[in-house]
């Protein structure tokens, strides 16, 4: 096996020997490795029922989100979140994020609402109540003003099997090769990990001239130097929000 190959095998090692299952009556509460924004585990429940299995976040996800000021009380963030939920294969319903699994797809399907928790964490997180715009759609605007052509919420698949999404894919051209971003509207540890695990598995599948970047959102706070040094250990270009006038011509090309 390749150094990428080990690295992916104990990722999923890693994740499977840190994951707790415990027993609540009907459901199964599941404990992930992963943190969310309160670097708190994030838990999802699962139910076994006559077709498989219902795995649902509980409604903790857009609770949360309500209970810090980000309501979904608006078309475009209505949009935005289905988006989210669409790329990855997730229902609403009422307030809970849910899929439906059976054996043979229960990891995919627990993978895939997992990262779509996280997708709507920091997607819809907003540094400040004084803050209207999210940072996705901020992204998006910069690179419409500059010029820049994209092609929105693309999802790859991984050598895992599993697949990642990714915000913005900037096609190749004459005179620079495929560039891959992930806007990170609240850059931790956490947020890193995902981004770096992702693109190491979906890297292959990917021209071998292709460059992935981070735009980390810098408003109101200071970005970890642990998060843009693991960021450039894997080649991930780290693009601080306030500075993103210096990589413009490196992504109009």
């Amino acid at each position: 096996m390749s150094e990428i190959d080990l690295l992916i095998d104990g990722y999923w090692r890693w994740l499977r020997d840190k994951t707790a299952i415990k027993q609540l009556k009907d459901w199964t509460e599941i404990t992930t490795p992963y943190l969310d924004r309160h670097n708190d585990y994030l838990q999802i429940y699962a139910r076994k029922t006559d077709k498989g299995f219902v795995l649902t976040d509980g409604g903790e996800t857009l609770l949360d989100l309500e209970q810090s000021g980000c309501l979904m009380d608006s078309p475009k963030r209505q949009a935005i979140l289905r988006t989210i939920l669409n790329g990855f294969g997730i229902e609403q319903q009422a307030t809970e994020l849910q899929v439906t699994a059976t054996s043979d797809n229960f990891a995919l399907r627990k993978h895939n609402l997992i990262q779509a928790i996280l997708s709507v964490h920091d997607m819809f997180f907003l540094a400040s109540s004084t803050i209207e715009a999210l940072f996705f759609e901020d992204v998006a605007a910069w690179l419409e003003s500059v010029d820049i052509r994209y092609t929105p919420r693309v999802k790859f698949s991984g050598k895992s099997g599993f697949d990642h999404m990714f915000d913005f894919v900037i096609p190749k051209s004459k005179v620079a090769s495929e560039r891959i971003i992930r806007a990170i509207n609240n850059p931790s540890r956490s947020t890193a990990q995902n981004l770096i695990m992702a693109w190491i598995d979906t890297k292959d599948s990917r021209p071998e001239s292709s460059e992935p970047f981070a735009f980390l959102n810098d408003n109101d706070k200071t970005i970890a130097g642990n998060v843009t040094d693991a960021l450039r250990n894997y080649g991930i270009t780290s693009v601080a929000w306030s500075q993103r006038d210096q990589f413009r011509e490196r992504l109009v090309a």
